[in-house]
């Protein structure tokens, strides 16, 4: 008798206003799967769980992970790795076994940005096993998330850009610490680095280049050259991470850009025993609406898990002000960023004095030609209790406001690089998040344990940060307090450090 089956929850796809279906996938091609299993329990956030107790606590329970093993044999799938802690087991077989499987149809899809294996509709799975399942990611292999930067549009711009060092001596970041213990984590979804480039940027600042390495999630790659734009925000995330935390090692997690690859890069980044992240900098990302619900649901409780080991996630908010670039004539926040368990970091334009102090900050906003920080309200999560008391909670709003940060990110105002041997001057949301990451590796040697979810210390303490109330990302205008455009505002490390130090280490 067959097992009568279930739709899974938050599954459904459409296919983009401007795909064009070509012809259903090869039946016999070989298409991988993340299947993500129910956690057995909340975990609670404020300690500095250790991750074998984590995964004792909260991760996949065996059983669960039996029921998942079981279907996909049944189905004809491989299993490929098996997960607990991450509460993941990824499985394969013909793209024939995985339409059945998991009751969808795949097609091909042409689009302007380029051609992607997709589906429609949501996906059904036998009772037992629906009940256990909180995700499958993959099937789909779309685009889900772009690198949020923008390069100066002067090519001889970067003789007069702005270092990062410079930044952080504008932030008051603290000066008797460099890292050293630290490793800050990095995802991305493409592009690469070269050691050579990175010990020539390194030398051009007078710092000893930080180690760098490279982790493959999935099909990921460290892989320079392909892709100059991807290439271009990771040497970005490197290189200001590097420059404000030299001190401290850099582990660079590559995955395929879809939603299966962003998560897994994650939770791979959050769960590395081996390397151990402290911080994660994570510069991509895309609206809320082009995600699933069970897409969105497990990078937040992916996010949830960092907070609960003590790692800091920082976040850009978006470079297309406050519609996120979506045309639909509504406002939209990027995610993850919009996620209550990260650090979403805005954008400013600095402007410093001859002796590198700030002279001016403002909302950084370059539209219709340009970029703009991103920042709004989200439509997917509840107002944290971080934030209340807030302007974010004003008017009775009920919903995550984002960004809780800023940093210098206007190209105008931007960061002198090295691209593919080549310098140039980029800006965007992109280098706040590496900016910031670079912060929390600071403040963590300091204080000789992880800051970890940070947000909460962060509002409990607006007075340790410039506020920002000069500008807009268009709907939404600065204020004293917390706005939609920067947050609380800029960093005072020296009054951050203490600050977060003290409430870290009692």
């Amino acid at each position: 008798m067959m097992q009568e089956r279930m739709t899974l929850d938050g599954s459904r796809k459409a296919a983009p206003p401007d795909a064009s279906r070509i012809a259903s996938v090869d039946p016999h091609e070989r298409v991988e799967a993340t299947i993500v299993i129910k956690r057995r329990d909340e975990p609670k956030i404020g300690g500095r769980m250790a991750r074998a107790d984590f995964a004792a606590a909260h991760g996949a329970h065996q059983d669960d992970i039996n029921v998942v093993t079981r279907f996909a044999h049944d189905a004809g799938l491989t299993v490929v790795a098996s997960h607990p802690e991450r509460r993941t087991v990824r499985v394969a077989g013909p793209a024939e076994a995985m339409k059945a499987a998991f009751g969808t149809q795949l097609s091909l899809y042409e689009t302007p940005r380029g051609r992607y294996r997709g589906r429609v509709g949501a996906l059904t799975l036998p009772a037992d096993v629906a009940s256990v399942v909180d995700a499958v990611l993959g099937l789909d292999n779309r685009p889900i998330a772009k690198p949020h930067l923008r390069s100066h549009a002067d090519p001889n711009a970067a003789a007069k850009a702005l270092r990062p060092t410079d930044v952080a001596k504008a932030y008051s970041f603290p000066t008797s610490a460099d890292g050293t213990g630290q490793t800050i984590g990095i995802i991305e979804l493409g592009g690469g680095f070269r050691q050579s480039d990175l010990e020539t940027y390194f030398r051009s600042l007078g710092i000893q280049k930080p180690q760098v390495s490279a982790v493959g999630v999935l099909t990921g790659t460290n892989n320079p050259g392909v892709d100059t734009n991807s290439d271009g925000e990771v040497m970005l995330d490197i290189e200001v991470a590097g420059a404000v935390a030299p001190g401290a090692s850099i582990v660079v997690y590559f995955a395929p850009n879809t939603d299966q690859g962003f998560h897994d890069a994650l939770t791979t980044a959050v769960h590395d025993a081996q390397h151990n992240p402290s911080v994660i900098s994570i510069s991509w990302g895309g609206p809320e609406s082009n995600w699933t619900r069970q897409a969105s649901n497990a990078m937040n409780a992916a996010l949830q898990d960092a907070a609960a080991l003590g790692v800091t996630v920082t976040v850009a908010a978006g470079d297309d002000g406050s519609t996120d670039g979506v045309s639909d004539g509504a406002d939209h926040v990027d995610f993850p960023a919009s996620s209550p368990f990260a650090l979403a970091c805005g954008g400013t334009r600095l402007e410093l004095t001859a002796g590198g102090a700030i002279a001016r900050e403002t909302v950084w906003n370059d539209l219709p030609n340009g970029g703009a920080t991103g920042g709004g309200f989200s439509d997917l999560f509840q107002l944290p209790a971080y934030q209340n008391g807030t302007n974010a909670a004003g008017g009775g709003n009920a919903m995550r406001g984002v960004p809780d940060v800023a940093g210098n990110a206007d190209p105008v105002s931007g960061y002198r690089v090295l691209v593919d041997g080549s310098p140039e001057v980029i800006g965007g949301t992109s280098a706040v998040a590496p900016l910031f990451a670079g912060l929390v590796a600071l403040i963590n040697e300091l204080s000789g344990t992880p800051l970890g979810f940070w947000n909460p210390v962060l509002y409990a303490n607006p007075g340790k940060l410039h506020d920002i109330t000069q500008g807009n990302n268009g709907t939404f205008s600065a204020a004293t307090g917390w706005d939609a455009n920067t947050g609380l505002g800029t960093p005072d490390g020296s009054q951050l450090a203490p600050a977060s130090s003290k409430v870290v280490t009692t």
